[in-house]
């Protein structure tokens, strides 16, 4: 599974404070997604709901 951040990140870092074992903030300012095992599939759907701009996807 992965997790993608797309370009309306904001780089507000919710996602990372959410479910920092996938994403982080990069060196750019902006959160980076990744993939993930599929135990950690409900803190991903947390971190995506509660982005503000909807900028994270997730692909099985």
């Amino acid at each position: 599974m992965k997790a993608t951040v797309n370009e309306n990140c904001i780089a507000c870092g919710m996602c990372a404070n959410v479910c920092s074992a996938v994403f982080a903030m990069g060196d750019d300012g902006y959160a980076h997604g990744g993939d993930f095992d599929p135990p950690l599939l409900d803190m991903v759907q947390e971190a995506r709901d509660s982005c503000p701009v909807d900028a994270i996807s997730i692909e099985e």
